[in-house]
């Protein structure tokens, strides 16, 4: 059975019409899987053997005439830093290799109720820091549009998942980007939510103010229908926001965005922006702006500067969450040691891997004393401004649209060498979670060598529904071709 393109609405038609049963439409993602996926190397834990079991009793309860849950047979796959009770997660990294938790994320409770199948567990940057997909543990993540290519970070694995047809739909967090980004290089539709709609219970905690868990899929409405499925208030996370969701994304996107207004900040357009790029994003605002949207140039003077606090703030609260890890609780421990204070340095230094290090003790630094007014208070007193500049411009407009990276998907090992070059391609996504407003990346184009090209919608508190409108409309006019020919790429 050919999955590799079928949208969420394509496979429950499917199933209420008997075209196909689910474990019929489970074995082929799973053989899809096997076929593609020891070139692209997405999945760091595959479930075949309970996702079979899911897609039976969904048919079981198909037979019977059941009522089944908002997300019946969907087959979904979650980024590593999930939890999900009595399956492994790792965070891609060696200090998680062999955790298995006893307890679901509150996504995974809601999709369980919902009676998704889920077939795994993605690869990551180790503990969701990175840009590439190249600080994983155990392998790194190709981009299944050029096999030489990373497919972006820190939720690559899950990009590639989504972008080669593994699953129709996966789910990824964003701390700085980590959605995004890789939305972006991978030819995706990728959701970074309001901070507080979707909870954070269960998601192994990088930086505990700026993490959201999001969605990606080939298609906006495949995208919007996921975050449906996963958003709502969890008591058992102070953060979650109690009221004011859409339910219905895929009705209102398609209700057209004349007269909605675009402002388009000049400084996300000036140095250090590939001129593929540059034209890709400004041809599909010119796009937005034939459909009736209004358009308009502005000043919003932060990007720079929200790079800086971004490294900062997710670095001093990594310091503190990633405190937990020392070779006693749980997690990796070394096996030679002669004191408890050798104990946990020894662990901590053979658990981590060097990006996390390297942040953890950047972290440390602006938490420590003499350092704290200078950088770390600076930092967060810059957020407040962040925050009022944004809702300054969205006084005015509906959506703010930038590039979503800087730059084309780039090689493998060609910024490694270079962290600071690295944290660059952050540049546009960043603001994004300081300020705690949602953002979508769609696709807007391809470079001259084939490489995707991603357009960045940033919205007002809880205005997912106008983005996925402006989404929706810029995806109908372009009617791009997004599924990859991953058996003949290099």
């Amino acid at each position: 059975m050919d999955v590799s393109a079928l949208s969420i609405k394509d496979i429950q038609l499917g199933l209420q019409q008997k075209k196909f049963s689910d474990v019929e439409l489970v074995k082929g993602y799973l053989d899809r899987i096997r076929k593609y996926d020891k070139d692209i190397q997405s999945f760091i834990t595959l479930c075949e053997e309970t996702a079979l079991e899911k897609a039976g009793e969904v048919d079981r309860r198909i037979a019977n005439g059941e009522e089944l849950g908002f997300m019946a047979g969907v087959p979904v796959a979650l980024k590593d830093n999930m939890c999900t009770n009595g399956i492994k997660t790792t965070c891609a990294s060696k200090m998680l290799s062999d955790f298995v938790p006893p307890y679901d994320a509150g996504i995974v409770e809601k999709l369980r109720q919902g009676d998704a199948v889920i077939l795994g567990k993605l690869n990551m940057d180790e503990f969701a820091m990175g840009s590439s997909n190249e600080n994983s543990a155990f392998f790194k993540t190709k981009n299944p549009w050029d096999l030489e290519r990373v497919p972006g970070g820190s939720s690559g694995g899950s990009a590639a998942a989504a972008s080669a047809g593994f699953a129709p739909i996966t789910y990824g967090s964003d701390t700085g980007g980590s959605i995004r980004m890789p939305a972006s290089f991978c030819g995706l539709v990728g959701v970074k939510p309001t901070y507080g709609t979707v909870s954070r219970y269960g998601l192994i905690a990088f930086g505990s103010s700026l993490d959201q868990i999001g969605t990606f899929g080939r298609r906006t409405e495949d995208a919007a229908y996921a975050l449906e499925a996963i958003q709502g208030f969890d008591p058992k996370d102070s953060t979650s926001l109690q009221k004011g969701y859409a339910t219905d994304y895929a009705t209102s996107m398609k209700s057209g965005i004349k007269g909605l207004k675009i402002g388009i900040p000049r400084e996300f357009f000036q140095e250090g922006l590939h001129p593929e790029v540059k034209d890709s994003v400004l041809k599909a605002v010119s796009l937005l702006e034939r459909q009736g949207a209004l358009v308009e140039e502005f000043s919003l003077p932060i990007t720079d500067s929200g790079l800086s606090a971004y490294y900062i703030i997710s670095s001093a609260e990594a310091s503190s969450n990633l405190g937990r890890y020392d070779g006693v609780r749980y997690g990796y421990r070394t096996t030679e040691f002669s004191s408890y204070e050798e104990l946990v340095i020894k662990s901590r230094t053979e658990g981590f891997g060097d990006e996390v290090k390297r942040r953890i003790m950047l972290g440390t630094y602006v938490l420590s004393s003499g350092y704290y007014e200078a950088y770390y208070k600076k930092a967060m007193l810059f957020r407040q401004k962040v925050k009022k500049l944004y809702q300054s411009a969205f006084e005015k407009y509906d959506t703010v649209i930038s590039p979503t990276v800087p730059v084309l998907p780039f090689k493998l090992g060609e910024k490694t060498a270079d962290p600071l070059a690295m944290y660059l391609a952050d540049t546009y996504t960043v603001n994004v979670n300081i300020a705690g407003i949602p953002a979508i990346s769609v696709p807007s184009g391809f470079s001259q060598t084939g490489l995707p090209i991603g357009i960045q919608l940033m919205g007002n508190y809880r205005s997912e529904e106008t983005l996925f409108k402006f989404a929706y409309s810029l995806e109908q006019e372009l009617a791009l071709d997004l599924v990859p020919k991953i058996g003949e790429v290099k």
